[in-house]
């Protein structure tokens, strides 16, 4: 979740539907300045190029906690650009993974998180999350994991090893596609029907295990069991003898930011008995982890 912050140091240059350029003194006479650039400070506007990258950063920060989502035409309105200028930059900023695209709405995605990860203060969301990490891991003995949206896939961003190792292929920085897995469905479940459907029919759908959901009813079906239930389970659909359960990590704004999952041998443990004996602990902490956020 990115925070807005009020910069009130001198300021480089100031974005309105023309844009315009206020150097700080100590810029004015930058011997490096080309001439080009030396003619559009003259002419009070952005160098060829700044003008760019001052448009994208004006459509990064009119996405807020009250629009966390936007249309070419909204981006444009919000940002004082024209509808071909935002365009442009909205697709530049998809391709690079700083926003995510539906053919319709462009939301923010967890990459833009590096853009503020210099300047803030704030701990991120790994180191937060790690005592509850570990507290659901001590009490239940299996490892505990938490993911991030990341595009089409599940990012995990933080592990509590438990001494029992699963061998489940899972560590800090896999992607696991949101389809296959409990911690992705639960992810999903935020999304409203048609987000959701428009998901299944782009993505490329592959088994993992004769167990696997492949067909898109089926894995409609499933994250909206996750939506309605607060959890999500997956029984061997992505590795023979894995069993997992996820529940999903909510800001005090109600906004599903992560997913807590846990895994065990299904030697060990059944669905049953996971959603009996793992549910609890994993929303408990997970409520937790919300509330601090």
């Amino acid at each position: 979740m990115l925070h807005a912050v009020i910069d009130r140091r001198p300021v480089l240059f100031e974005y309105r539907t023309s844009v315009q350029i206020q150097y700080p003194s100590n810029l004015r006479g930058c011997q490096h300045m080309t001439l080009d650039a030396r003619k559009a400070e003259r002419a009070g506007r952005l160098p060829e190029g700044m003008a760019g990258l001052a448009k994208g950063l004006a459509i990064i920060e009119a996405f807020s906690a009250h629009r966390t989502r936007m249309t070419v035409s909204e981006a444009a309105q919000s940002s004082g650009t024209s509808r071909a200028s935002a365009r442009r930059c909205l697709l530049t900023l998809t391709k690079l993974g700083y926003l995510e695209f539906d053919g319709k709405y462009f939301r923010p995605q967890p990459r833009l998180l590096s853009l503020s990860a210099a300047y803030s203060d704030a701990r991120s969301l790994p180191q937060i999350a790690q005592p509850f990490l570990k507290a659901a891991r001590d009490e239940l003995h299996e490892s505990v994991s938490l993911a991030v949206l990341d595009r089409d896939a599940a990012l995990f961003v933080a592990r509590a090893e438990a001494e029992r190792l699963v061998t489940t292929g899972i560590s800090v920085s896999t992607r696991i596609d949101l389809y296959c897995s409990a911690t992705g469905r639960v992810l999903l479940s935020a999304w409203p029907d048609e987000r959701l459907l428009t998901y299944l029919d782009r993505v490329k759908i592959k088994a993992r295990t004769k167990y696997s959901l492949v067909k898109k009813a089926a894995l409609r079906d499933a994250v909206r069991s996750a939506r309605t239930h607060g959890y999500a389970s997956t029984d061997q659909e992505l590795e023979i003898g894995l069993r997992s359960i996820a529940v999903p990590v909510v800001d005090s704004r109600g906004t599903i930011v992560a997913a807590m999952s846990a895994s065990a041998s299904s030697a060990r443990v059944s669905i049953q008995q996971m959603v009996k004996g793992f549910l609890q602990v994993l929303r408990a902490n997970a409520d937790s982890l919300g509330r601090a956020l």
